[in-house]
């Protein structure tokens, strides 16, 4: 399966760009500005036929998009002067990957654990919880073993959390979305390279749709 990775840098000028970037729903106008660049039509939701994973940070330069996906996107639709756009294409980094590599990793995932019934009940808790500090490491740490790799050094980084409704109209509408986000930075060694390649394109994690889940790695200098 091939991989493209797309860079886009908002231009500062754009409108569009600003609002999106702007405000606690980022996740939910990113996701809809993202799917925009994929062809319409597809048999069931477009974020999973299209492998769609993306995520939105500061760089040394400014903000910026990483857009990852099956498919190449199109560029062209989104709105005039968005920013700049640059698309590659991963599989030279995907045949590389071999065990024991040490190589450096960044995801914004969203830590949770969903506690059972009977501690449900037993402390008022919700059916999932949100999950900080420590805890939030110890997540970590799992799930890299689960995607093939034994992390070697974490560095957790709370951000702000996704809110909002899934739409502006209908039942959409009435659906509020609310995914806690977690940045984790650092190295890992590789120790299942099939396994590894499986998560680099599906993700890890809740909240896939809005920003979270997107594991981006570099062989380690």
């Amino acid at each position: 399966m091939t991989l493209w990775l797309t860079r886009i840098v908002p231009s500062p000028s754009s409108r569009e760009a600003r609002r999106d970037l702007g405000g606690s729903d980022q996740g939910i106008r990113l996701h809809q500005r993202m799917l925009q660049m994929f062809p319409d039509g597809v048999e069931g939701p477009a974020r999973a036929a299209f492998g769609v994973l993306f995520r939105a940070e500061e760089s040394p330069h400014g903000p910026q998009i990483l857009l990852q996906s099956h498919l190449e996107p199109d560029s062209s639709r989104l709105p005039g002067s968005y920013g700049s756009v640059e698309t590659r294409c991963l599989d030279a980094l995907l045949l590389n990957l071999h065990k024991g590599m040490v190589v450096n990793y960044r995801c914004v995932a969203n830590p949770v654990r969903k506690p059972g019934t009977t501690s449900r009940e037993a402390y008022g808790l919700p059916p999932v919880v949100a999950l900080s500090g420590n805890a939030a490491v110890e997540w970590w740490e799992r799930q890299s073993n689960a995607s093939g790799l034994e992390a070697l050094h974490i560095n957790a980084h709370p951000l702000a959390a996704v809110r909002g409704h899934q739409g502006s109209k209908g039942p959409a509408a009435k659906q509020r979305i609310q995914h806690a986000r977690t940045q984790f930075d650092g190295t890992a060694r590789v120790l299942d390279v099939e396994l590894l390649r499986e998560k680099l394109a599906t993700g890890i994690g809740r909240g896939k749709a809005y920003g979270c889940g997107l594991l981006s790695i570099a062989p380690a200098r």
